[in-house]
């Protein structure tokens, strides 16, 4: 059985992070290594971490990338699972992610969130201007499905075959879109509803958090360069289809310079 260690970066988020623990400790599925990152906390988010029996980790310069991969670099498990602070998993969320990692050729697994708070209009809008669009524009740009970095499993080697292409140093980027794009376009990646989660309604708090997170999609597209071209990543992902016909055709290793 695969060991599996749950990455979670903070900043300031103490009473969510409480409720992410407490999901986490009612798992059916118990998990084998809780990582929180403090990306430099003013609250006590360090001390709700340790309380619930969390390493933390201290990174103080600011960057959920930057965070996140300081605790995947930490991590012990065969197994890296990502959470954000606000991330609420279902007590089966852990036992279907390693399930459907155990798939064939399956790399990373993700899901969806649905916001526990905001509202009934925020509730009924979410799929239809979020997360809905996430899934469908970024699946076309990337040749295949994104991760939601809220709700994400992957395999350990897969982040240390994907890291070197990942910018944890710019702060600026979109984590989620920042690792979605480091993987090989011909990696297969697991959209499920069973790893469904619940998750803050933030992303809905105002125009200038969408602008933001707008902002930041785009220029993790500009700084990946070549290796963000859809029709090169579509390519890749059409020719690793045609060699997977042909076993004994060479595959190769994929840079997307």
């Amino acid at each position: 059985m695969p060991l599996v260690s749950v990455v979670v970066p903070v900043l300031d988020d103490a009473e969510h992070l409480r409720r992410c623990l407490a999901a986490l400790a009612a798992q059916t599925r118990p998990v084998d290594e809780v990582v929180v990152v403090d990306n430099g906390s003013t609250d006590d988010s360090a001390a709700v971490a340790r309380a619930a029996g969390a390493t933390v980790l201290h990174e103080p310069v600011r960057g959920i990338a930057r965070a996140s991969a300081r605790g995947y670099d930490h991590a012990s498990g065969d197994v890296l699972v990502r959470l954000d602070a606000d991330s609420v998993p279902p007590p089966g969320w852990v036992a279907a992610a390693v399930r459907l990692l155990g798939g064939t050729g399956v790399v990373a697994v993700t899901g969806p969130g649905r916001p526990h708070d905001g509202g009934p209009l925020v509730r009924r809008l979410w799929d239809t201007l979020y997360m809905g669009p996430y899934f469908v524009l970024m699946r076309g740009a990337l040749a295949r499905p994104p991760l939601f970095g809220s709700a994400t499993a992957m395999h350990r080697s897969t982040w240390l075959a994907a890291r070197s292409r990942t910018h944890r140093d710019d702060p600026e980027v979109h984590d989620d879109v920042d690792l979605s794009m480091a993987l090989d376009p011909a990696w297969r990646v697991v959209v499920d509803r069973a790893l469904l989660v619940e998750v803050s309604a933030r992303p809905f708090s105002g125009v200038a958090s969408a602008a933001l997170r707008t902002r930041r999609a785009f220029h993790t597209f500009r700084v990946h360069g070549r290796r963000a071209n859809p029709c090169r990543r579509w390519a890749r992902r059409c020719r690793a289809a045609l060699r997977a016909c042909l076993p004994s055709r060479s595959r190769g290793a994929w840079s997307g310079r």
